[in-house]
């Protein structure tokens, strides 16, 4: 039986079940949202006459749960339109609604028998054959399914979502001892390629595999914080992006998630896991008892390890918790010898063996902490899981760690991982001794493109499942490789389709990758079929080298700056204006020429998580590799008869002028970043490349033709460009904006309104290239942009003056 998910259902609309639904609205997907219903009115609702038979009063608690989560920040919604996906209802006169989905969700609180009390209004009206799962982190499944029918039983698992649902990736999959491997693998397939996510399949085991592993990173680090002297500063410096995790690190991220939240998690396992060998580590240290009866409990009570506190001068101040006194002081500055040697090591996975060989603080920290992180994951099997990729995956996709436990082993070296663990006491699992018997000298390996694991029955390297669907660049840059320079690399991805992916820091786009661009166009046009742009790290592109803009206009190098820009906008009319298809595929931040790129593709495969706008007003230009252009010609593409013409180029000019950034790729489409009907949206980012692969064979399969090139751009002239002058001049007499920002803004609407043309005209491309790159270097003469670039070198943040 095909399965197809039209409609589900959740049960429970607080801050994770509002999340999933939001999720599923985002892939499309009809959501029931419900709740109980209120036991007393609030003053508000006394205050109107209401009673508790209103059914604004029946509905309140699931609609002001979700118009919460909706308001939140991130966003748990890829458009604000898609919420109209979702109705909610109460569980008293809606629940006989759940027989019309697909798939039903329970996400109430974690009390067992509250969840039996859910169970048994399900099976009223659930139709038999519909998936049945819970969002539960810690009940076990035996428990939850006593009573159940045995077909409610064949057909519930456990769907363990991460929160925040939209952006952590891991979904783990808990079946249940009677569920049919059909779902189970159903569950499995649609959350890795409808939702988006890594999916995970674990074991009915308390706390499954993320939160297992990662709370008893979380305890072991409270337990050594005092061992070492470590402050709450150090320990955040310590195990943040240098070790490829994210910002927040450890205590940060334990403020943002809620201590209680975690102590639950902590004080579950340390109940049900008395066999568990660091059994103890996951009692709470002394200091934790007390932030706990303090109610220090993070963000949600406003102080837990940091405070934010308005000092003497009335500005806003972090503050830090002393973990010996427990008093708040302020910030004390990091800093570490070990840290400083792996400044030149862009990769994290690359600094692991200069970390643990540290000869301060820091390395000492690391060689302990890794030391107990590897004894305990490999004591782990077959416990939690019978595969050890799978706890990498959990760790990588539930807590954002760029590199899981045994990739970490594998950057150390197995055998001085070994040797980490006996300096602490620890013995190497029977399983890792005999995998370095057998001529195994590492947990992964690369064959072919794939990756491949150490398979602890078979003690043999095994293709790790479910690559099929999947480009992983890592695993064929050398292998694949056709072309390369200082900034980019051009990969051979078969089927005569190019692959060009940037290197530079944070691929920024200087002259090694526009002749890395052209390169590739020139390969592809000879011996090729279709060529991707588009690369794994963590963002597709922060746009220009600002650095070498910066220099140059210093120098007052115009006529090497005008070269400049004038290469990059050829770049981009050429991969337009090439005899084989071109493809971007943007993810994360695709900002400014990253934006520009992606505007002059045949098609766009972006990832759902794609941050894109053309934000060069932030550093007092405007767009000068065809940004401008392009939006004045999308404008054009949507005028009709009438003032309607006005409103849309003042739309398109707005979105450059106020710098505006898609938060989603969806949301994209409504800037005009993105257009409907050509470029399409993938919710799984692995998979990215490989669609993008297929949309170009597509696209060459179909018979693609090098386009002409556009003459028919019609522009507005003196119409729009008094409309758009006025307009300016008023916001700044209104001080809303600064007299520079009014300069870049007119210097914008001389370019998309074509110039001072006296009535609509049809124009060239390159008519409007140039005037567009004639403004650019005339703001680069602008003190004031200088001055902004500068601001933004020195602080990654924009200058508004």
């Amino acid at each position: 039986m095909t399965r197809r998910i039209k409609k589900v259902a959740i049960i429970g609309s607080g801050i994770m079940g509002s999340g999933i639904a939001c999720h599923f609205a985002n892939i499309g997907v009809e959501v029931l949202l419900l709740d109980i219903v209120p036991r007393e009115l609030n003053d508000k609702e006394k205050a109107k006459g209401l009673t508790l038979e209103d059914k604004v009063v029946r509905n309140r608690l699931v609609n002001d749960a979700l118009a919460t989560s909706l308001k939140s920040k991130p966003s748990p919604i890829y458009s604000q339109k898609f919420a109209s996906r979702i109705t909610t209802g109460n569980l008293d006169d809606d629940i006989a609604k759940i027989a019309d989905v697909d798939w039903i969700m329970e996400v109430v609180v974690e009390r067992l028998d509250i969840k039996k009390i859910v169970f048994e209004k399900i099976e009223k009206y659930r139709t038999p054959g519909t998936i049945i799962s819970s969002n539960t982190s810690g009940i076990p499944i035996q428990f939850m399914n006593e009573g159940r029918s045995e077909d409610f039983q064949k057909h519930f698992a456990v769907t363990h979502f991460f929160n925040p649902p939209r952006y952590l990736k891991l979904f783990e999959v808990v079946p249940g001892p009677n569920c049919k491997q059909e779902v189970t693998d159903f569950l499995m397939m649609y959350g890795d390629k409808f939702l988006g996510k890594t999916s995970v399949l674990a074991k009915d085991t308390p706390a499954f595999i993320g939160n297992r592993i990662g709370i008893f990173g979380i305890q072991s680090l409270f337990h050594q914080v005092k061992e070492l002297g470590l402050t709450v500063e150090e320990v955040d410096k310590l195990t943040g992006p240098v070790i490829g995790r994210p910002k927040s690190a450890t205590f940060r991220t334990v403020d943002v998630v809620g201590l209680d939240t975690l102590v639950h998690v902590a004080n579950g396992i340390y109940e049900n896991c008395p066999n568990d060998e660091a059994h103890e580590l996951f009692k709470l240290p002394d200091f934790i008892s007390t932030m706990m009866e303090n109610k220090w409990l993070g963000s949600k009570t406003g102080q837990g390890f940091y405070k934010k506190v308005k000092n003497a001068d009335g500005k806003s101040e972090i503050l830090t918790l002393d973990l010996d006194t427990l008093q708040y002081r302020s910030k004390k500055r990091a800093k570490f010898a070990t840290l400083e040697l792996t400044k030149t090591i862009d990769k994290p996975i690359d600094r692991f063996k200069v970390l643990v060989g540290g000869k301060d603080k820091a390395g000492e920290f690391y060689r302990k902490n890794f030391a107990a992180m590897f004894a305990y994951v490999q004591n782990r099997i077959p416990e939690i899981s019978d595969e050890l990729y799978k706890i990498d995956d959990a760790m990588k996709a539930g807590f954002g760690w760029e590199n899981g436990p045994f990739e970490i082993w594998d950057a150390v070296g197995v055998e001085k991982g070994i040797e980490l663990m006996k300096t602490e006491g620890q013995e190497p699992a029977t399983w890792v001794t005999e995998m370095l018997a057998a001529g195994s000298t590492s947990f992964y390996s690369v064959k072919e493109g794939a990756t491949y694991f150490y398979d602890i029955p078979s003690k043999s390297q095994t293709k790790k499942p479910g690559q099929d669907s999947f480009i992983i660049l890592d695993n064929i840059r050398k292998s694949n490789e056709v072309w390369k320079n200082s900034g980019a690399v051009i990969e051979d991805l078969g089927d005569g389709i190019l692959n060009l992916e940037f290197q530079s820091k944070m691929n920024t786009i200087g002259g090694d990758v526009l002749a890395a661009i052209n390169k590739a166009i020139d390969l592809a046009e000879k011996n090729y079929q279709g060529l991707i742009i588009g690369n794994q790290a963590a963002n597709f592109s922060v746009g220009a080298n600002i650095g070498m803009i910066f220099m140059m206009a210093v120098e007052q190098e115009y006529d090497e700056l005008n070269y400049a820009i004038k290469y990059f906008q050829d770049t981009m009319m050429r991969m337009r204006y090439s005899a084989i298809p071109t493809i971007s595929a943007p993810h994360g931040m695709a900002l400014g020429g990253g934006c520009e790129i992606s505007l002059h593709a045949d098609k766009v495969v972006a990832a759902a998580e794609t941050y894109i706008g053309l934000v060069e007003f932030g550093v007092g230009v405007i767009p000068g590799g065809g940004g401008s252009k392009e939006m004045a010609l999308r404008a054009s593409d949507l005028f009709h008869k009438g003032d309607v013409q006005l409103n849309v180029l003042q739309e398109h000019f707005l979105t450059i002028g106020m710098a505006k950034v898609a938060t989603s790729a969806y949301e994209a489409f409504d800037l005009g970043l993105l257009q409907k009907g050509k470029d399409v949206v993938v919710v799984n980012k692995d998979r990215q490349i490989a669609q993008a692969k297929k949309h170009a064979l597509l696209m060459a399969d179909a018979g693609y033709t090098q386009p002409v090139k556009r003459n028919d751009v019609l522009v507005l002239g003196k119409q729009a460009l008094g409309m758009f002058l006025v307009g300016t001049d008023s916001m700044e007499a209104s001080n809303y904006i600064s007299a520079h920002d009014q300069k870049i803004a007119n210097k914008l609407a001389y370019v998309m309104a074509g110039g001072d043309l006296s009535e609509p005209t049809k124009v060239s491309e390159q008519y409007l290239l140039d005037i567009e790159r004639e403004a650019f270097l005339s703001l680069c003469t602008e003190r004031k942009t200088l001055e902004r670039i500068q601001h933004m070198l020195k602080t990654g943040k924009p200058l508004r003056n």
